[in-house]
């Protein structure tokens, strides 16, 4: 997968409708192709003890050591693994899994990461702005609970959470202890039925000088951003929330499958 001379045959992909061929790739983009491997390894746990040496990552991945010096020093500017002499490489920091295939709070999702709690910084009554109303399926000038929190695991600051609540569900929760509780359980203790489920919309972005201040990270650094509408099993929403979550320490993950209705016009 390194750089070849013009006309030569390197190891790599295909591409279409060349079944055999290969493309000549930059060593920029080899050394992306091992950093995302690594990453992902990273990500899942690998390398308790270190990472391998680098001319054993160049035999593994089938390149060059330079190249994987290359993408070595990407994961260390992305802030995942440090690299000392004579001590090798080794991983920085980890992420900690939070579910999208089933619903839950926070603190159930987290559950054996360390312990959730969160900072109120709002809890109060307001009629929402219209696109909030209509997504709760309230009237116009339809007063809402909103409230504010920053959540922390283990200490650590991870998400910035802004959430829009029925009114009748919200105000009792106003009573509750919302710095130790995630808002769901309350939710169904209160409606005295159970949620049902939620439409989910995931994108990143660069965080602003604010939230990177909430979150306690770099201007400009990556985050996710979820907004997620949740309704009672008898389909009424109720919660809608506008999440911003640190890229750094939140990896999102679900298991999904092929319906025979895709595979039919794939």
């Amino acid at each position: 997968m390194e750089p070849t001379p013009t006309g030569s045959t390197p190891t790599g992909s295909t591409q279409p409708g060349q079944a055999g061929h290969t493309r000549r790739t930059a060593r920029a983009d080899n050394a992306r192709v091992v950093a995302d491997v690594l990453r992902q390894t990273i990500v899942d746990g690998g390398f308790a003890n270190g990472l391998p040496s680098d001319d054993a990552l160049a035999r593994d991945f089938t390149v060059s050591r330079n190249t994987v010096r290359a993408a070595l020093t990407l994961l260390r500017t992305e802030g995942w693994i440090d690299r000392a002499p004579r001590l090798g490489t080794t991983v920085a920091q980890r992420t900690v899994d939070h579910r999208l295939d089933s619903l839950r709070g926070l603190e159930e999702t987290l559950t054996g990461y360390g312990e959730v709690r969160n900072t109120v910084r709002v809890a109060t009554v307001l009629v929402p702005p219209p696109v909030v109303a209509r997504k709760l399926e309230l009237g116009p000038d339809v007063p809402v609970v909103y409230l504010e929190r920053l959540r922390h695991l283990a200490g650590e600051t991870i998400s910035l959470d802004l959430t829009y609540l029925a009114s009748d569900i919200g105000v009792a929760l106003l009573d509750e202890d919302l710095e130790t509780n995630d808002v769901f359980p309350l939710i169904e203790r209160v409606a005295g039925r159970p949620l049902g489920d939620a439409d989910l919309s995931l994108t990143a972005a660069a965080a602003d000088a604010h939230s990177a201040a909430d979150l306690a990270i770099a201007p400009g650094a990556p985050i996710l951003l979820l907004e997620r509408l949740t309704r009672l099993d008898d389909g009424r929403p109720v919660d809608l929330e506008y999440i911003r979550m640190r890229a750094d320490r939140i990896t999102m993950r679900g298991t999904v499958s092929r319906s025979h209705h895709e595979s039919e016009h794939s």
